[in-house]
């Protein structure tokens, strides 16, 4: 095992111009803004990643609702307690806005001693007195909801932090309950997320109660690209084998300011003594000097006699000290305070630690979400902070057969989130179908010769960080749900897709794979049970911009990589810019057709086949090939259809002696059916 197995899978380059950063006279930076402008909505959904100012945003918000809007009372809904503290006290009218944030403290009861449970008649309280903002978590919220159910609510703001908690499936209790106060339409709701999908694949909210809310949408890409010090983010992962702990120090380096989260004990990584695995991270790093009395961290020190300040969030012994620490405004006040931490479930979703450049996660953790939540704590902005990484150490497989089963799932997990993040860190799309009346659009530079009105044609607006790709071809979404899907949601298209196992497996190790199996067959299942109230024609414009997206990320991303004259990896502007343009002129014209022909997994196994070893690699793929499954009806049904617009354009019906492999495959579809239909009438 080397070191050159430390692959990242991407690294994004940011213009760092400080944008995202710069106040307006009220305060606000440019997210706040953006969403205090739909401050009048009644049900408002912030899709807005880590450190993009969400708690300040739903304060201006709030405190607008309170004094203009006629809402009574703003309950402020937490997953966890930790996470109460960012609706502390406010003095926003120092920064020029009109009303100063402020919670009584008894009415944040994320503060307050006891159960959850316990706390329910405390919001009953709140509701009869006359304070105006109250904060508890979800689960508080949950019981007093259960209590006094949803009447006792009216004309209340409920503003829900971290929304990706709530989900659709009747057994989610928060879910249900919002579903109760949208029917009932007598409450507003402002909805916050930094991951606007689930790792269970579940949907958030249903699409009937999705279509009441406005959405603001401030981008991963905006926010780093307007950050003033950040300017690199790498995202990769690294296979061992052994023990974890003795590869550790490969991919742990003690001069980044690190957040290490080690397995649970459950998981295959795991050694099932989670103080030892510290004990031996601990020892390995350098010798051991004692506890520090005040703050309860670990020192060590190195071999070049520097002192490590570590925190061991794992040790239950000394959890409530070092928590206590970790909320002193000294933590990111002073980038020397602390300069590792080792956790195993804490300093996560919420958690703020300023100068963490490295993420390094042991094991595949249970959701995309997670990861996500993960790569934010070290997507903060810093002085002298340039560089930030997430790194995930994944088990290699091993001889047994059941361990290489688990490791082709976590590998395959792995590069799924790795294929998402690729997607969240990009420029928006925005694709528009060729016609013969096509234009350019004001505000979109077409490169240096402009536009070509006899071209398919790629428009870059750097100030707000769009792509206007013009396809041939391309269907354009009728309905205004189809619309806002293919402005706003193709990144939870693509979530389902690269979480769709079968879709992964057969485009990495599937060497009989059609593209076209995966891109229309696959993807449009996928869209088809994900929005089945749209049209079958908007089912299929969501398909296609999804898939756009996604394959034109990854025809792109090789751009992205290269060194420019200087030596320098270019700005992710320019080399984005020119990834994606590379790859739209490399064509005679960039179709539908086109992208649909492309495996959209192929840039990811080349990378995999750089971080894995050979026989590694042999043994994931004979995994998953000796499980290949035979079509479905309901594939073959999918691909019949298919086959009836390839006649519809064509004038005849696929072959199944034809030298193209998707016309074969459309061919094999409608034979498959036209044997199940002998079948059946032969009585088998």
């Amino acid at each position: 095992m080397t070191a050159e197995k430390h692959i990242p899978s991407v690294s994004v380059n940011y213009a760092a111009n400080g944008s995202s950063k710069k106040s307006n006279e009220l305060g606000m930076r440019v997210m706040q803004e953006r969403a205090y402008e739909k401050r009048g909505e009644q049900y408002l959904l912030i899709k807005s990643p880590p450190a993009s100012g969400k708690s300040r945003a739903l304060m201006f918000i709030a405190l607008d609702k309170l004094n203009n809007q006629g809402i009574r009372k703003a309950i402020i809904v937490v997953p966890e307690k930790s996470i109460g503290a960012s609706f502390n006290d406010e003095p926003l009218t120092h920064f020029g806005f009109y009303w100063d944030w402020t919670v009584v403290p008894k009415w944040n009861l994320c503060n307050a001693p006891g159960e959850d449970g316990g706390k329910v008649n405390s919001v009953k309280a709140f509701l009869d007195s006359d304070d105006p903002v109250l904060v508890c978590t979800h689960a508080t919220f949950r019981f007093a909801v259960d209590k006094f159910g949803v009447e006792v609510f009216d004309d209340c703001l409920i503003a829900v932090d971290e929304f990706h908690h709530v989900s659709s499936n009747p057994d989610n209790k928060l879910g249900v309950q919002l579903g109760e106060f949208i029917a009932r339409n007598k409450t507003h709701i402002v909805a916050m997320t930094g991951s606007y999908f689930r790792g269970d694949s579940e949907a958030v909210l249903t699409p009937e109660d999705e279509a009441n809310f406005e959405t603001v949408t401030y981008t991963y890409y905006e926010q780093l690209n307007g950050y003033e010090y950040l300017k690199t983010l790498d995202i990769g992962y690294y296979f061992y084998t052994g023990p974890y702990s003795d590869e550790i120090l490969k991919v742990l380096d003690p001069n980044l300011k690190t957040i290490l989260h080690i397995p649970n004990v459950n998981s295959r990584e795991s050694t099932k003594d989670k103080l030892k695995e510290v004990e031996h991270i601990l020892s390995s790093l350098g010798d051991w000097q004692g506890t520090d009395p005040e703050t309860g961290f670990q020192l060590v020190k190195l071999a070049d006699g520097r002192v490590l300040k570590i925190a061991d969030l794992v040790d239950p012994d000394h959890q409530a000290t070092i928590q206590a620490s970790l909320r002193s405004p000294k933590t990111n006040q002073d980038r020397d305070y602390v300069d590792m931490i080792i956790a195993l479930g804490m300093a996560k979703e919420g958690f703020d630690w300023i100068w963490c450049e490295h993420a390094l996660t042991v094991g595949y953790r249970s959701s995309l979400t997670e990861i996500i939540q993960i790569i934010g704590r070290a997507t903060r902005d810093a002085e002298g902070k340039t560089r930030a990484r997430f790194t995930n150490l994944i088990a290699e497989p091993d001889a047994t057969e059941d361990a290489v089963a688990d490791a082709v799932n976590d590998t395959l997990k792995a590069i799924a989130a790795s294929l998402l993040m690729e997607q969240v860190l990009t420029p928006k799309f925005e694709f528009k179908p060729k016609k013969p009346t096509s234009g350019p659009t004001e505000g979109f530079d077409y490169g240096d010769g402009g536009y070509d009105p006899e071209k398919t044609n790629v428009g870059v607006n750097e100030k707000t960080g769009q792509f206007e790709i013009e396809v041939n071809g391309l269907v354009e979404p009728k309905s205004d749900d189809a619309k806002r899907i293919c402005k706003e949601d193709l990144n939870e298209v693509i979530t389902s897709f690269v979480q769709d196992k079968t879709s992964l497996e057969r485009g990495l190790f599937d060497e009989e794979m059609v593209p076209e199996e995966l891109t229309q067959v696959r993807m449009g299942k996928i869209v088809k049970d994900k929005y089945p109230h749209l049209d079958e024609e908007d089912q299929e414009a969501v398909r296609q911009h999804a898939i756009a997206a996604f394959n034109i990320t990854q025809q792109a991303k090789d751009e992205l990589n290269k060194p420019s004259v200087e030596g320098d990896l270019e700005s992710s502007n320019t080399a984005f810019i020119k990834g994606v343009r590379k790859f739209a002129m490399d064509v005679k014209s960039l179709d539908i057709d086109l992208i649909d022909r492309i495996n959209p997994f192929s840039e990811a196994y080349s990378i995999l086949a750089k971080s894995l070893g050979e026989e590694s690699l042999k043994q994931i793929a004979a995994v998953i090939n000796a499980k290949k499954i035979q079509l479905s009806e309901e594939e073959a049904r999918e691909l019949a259809k298919r086959a009836i617009q390839f006649k519809n354009e064509r004038g005849r019906l696929p072959e199944i002696t034809s030298q193209d492999a998707w016309e074969r495959r459309m061919a094999e579809g409608i034979a498959f059916l036209v044997r199940k239909e002998q079948e059946k009438q032969n009585g088998r």
